[in-house]
């Protein structure tokens, strides 16, 4: 699969468009015991685009969050590292949890582009890693 830049303004739209298609797709199958289902995808530093959904399980402590199920997705294909992150529910407002920033810094580093969307659609917000937890141990 061809590369596709985060920093080309014209490519970047395509990716954030195909990753949010991608995580919404993921966040429909999520299995939830709660009420939030939540998607994401992440896109590769190939360009590859993975996504994955939030699993909960009885004994919460086993949940698998859906940035974990997108990441898990990457590895298991065969890619090393992320470029950007995006995470998709139906909230007002919401970024990935320390749990899960701590694979995004293990795989995407400091720079990588979380974004998060909570409608389909909708405007897509996005932060650098490090500006979610400037003081995380690099």
């Amino acid at each position: 699969m061809e590369k596709q830049s985060l920093n080309s303004t014209n490519v970047e739209h395509q990716v954030w468009e195909k990753l949010s298609e991608e995580a919404w797709m993921s966040q429909s199958n999520a299995r939830v015991l709660g009420t939030t289902k939540v998607g994401a995808a992440v896109v590769s530093e190939e360009g590859r685009i993975f996504s994955g959904c939030n699993i909960e399980h009885k004994f919460r402590s086993h949940d698998i969050h859906a940035e974990v199920s997108a990441i898990s997705s990457l590895v298991s294909g065969g890619c090393k590292s992320l470029s950007a992150i995006l995470v998709v529910a139906e909230r007002q407002q919401f970024t990935p949890c320390g749990s899960c920033m701590d694979w995004i810094f293990e795989l995407g580093g400091p720079e990588c582009v979380v974004g998060y969307q909570n409608q389909k659609g909708g405007h897509v917000k996005k932060f650098l890693a490090r500006n979610l937890m400037p003081h995380y141990p690099i």
